[in-house]
């Protein structure tokens, strides 16, 4: 299981670099939760760190503009 606040850490660093690159995003759209429950999923599949954790929601975000979403 993921330490809380290692993924709350990941999932505010991910989601703050992600708005900061783009802005039009609304800081409640639906996809933080997606990320959230992506960084558990993840987290659980393996022990991971904050700044890992944080590196996988920033390119699983990113997936978000490269399939038209």
């Amino acid at each position: 299981m993921v330490d809380e606040v290692v993924l709350k850490n990941a999932t505010e660093t991910a989601w703050s670099v992600y708005r900061a690159h783009h802005p039009e995003v609304d800081p409640q759209d639906g996809r933080r939760c997606l990320l959230e429950r992506h960084l558990q999923r993840r987290g659980e599949e393996r022990e991971s760190d904050t700044e890992a954790l944080a590196g996988f929601g920033i390119a699983y975000l990113q997936r978000f503009f490269q399939d038209g979403c």
